[in-house]
Order: C-alpha cells, then sequence, then structure tokens
C-alpha cells in the first residue's frame, strides 16, 4: 500500500523557521499533486500550500510571503519551508497527496492522508 509521512514538526520561538517534508512510499505510478493542510485546536482543517506534478503553487493569503512549497519528484517528496513563524501557525500540520497507483486504463486515483506533525510557534 501507499503510505504518507511527515517530518520536522517541533517546537520554534516567534520568528524562527522550520522545515517540514512528507516522503511517499510504496507501489505508486505517479503523484498529480502534493498538498500541506493545517488545523489548529477548535478550528476546521485547512488549505496551507499546494503544488502540481508540473511544479505550480498555490498558498493561502496568510503564508504567502513566508511559506514556500515544492517537491523532488524522483524522491517523491514534498517539502513546506516556513520562516517568520508566529503564533497563529501552531497547528497540526497534514499532508495529502491524490496518487495513481498503477498504469491501467482508466486510471485510479487514490486521495491519501499523513498522521500529521505539530508544529507549536512559543516562546
Amino acid at each position: 500500500q501507499v503510505q504518507l509521512m511527515e517530518n520536522g514538526g517541533g517546537l520554534v520561538q516567534p520568528g524562527g523557521s522550520l522545515r517540514l517534508s512528507c516522503a511517499a512510499s510504496g507501489r505508486i505510478y505517479s503523484i498529480h499533486t502534493m498538498t500541506w493542510y493545517r488545523q489548529a485546536p477548535g478550528k476546521q482543517r485547512d488549505l496551507v500550500a499546494a503544488i502540481t506534478n508540473d511544479g505550480s503553487t498555490n498558498y493561502a493569503g496568510s503564508v504567502k510571503g513566508r511559506f514556500t512549497v515544492s517537491r523532488d519528484n524522483a524522491k517523491n517528496t514534498v517539502y513546506l519551508q516556513m520562516n517568520n513563524l508566529n503564533a497563529d501557525d501552531t497547528a497540526v500540520y497534514y499532508c495529502n497527496a491524490r496518487v495513481r497507483v498503477s498504469s491501467r486504463w482508466p486510471p485510479e486515483y487514490l486521495e491519501l492522508w499523513g498522521p500529521g506533525t505539530l508544529v507549536t510557534v512559543s516562546s
């Protein structure tokens, strides 16, 4: 089966930086879209940043200019570089991927979630 695993969460001071990664493993034909979401206590899960298979990106307004999403297709990995962090960035960050699992026609896609990684911004 295909699995996603986030890494890089932890405690960071306001104004600091953190880099998250999410690696997909298992039988994968291709990965079309990889997306970062986050969920703070008592709030809904919101989109943070997304990147398509051809490198097109999209960001939430609250993180534009501070966060950068990128991917390494050879490693089936997506990254989220987070700079100038503040308390509002505290949340569990989740990786989501739309994966094609085989070359069979018609194509079959799976939408997968990682278990999440906690980012805490506090002094």
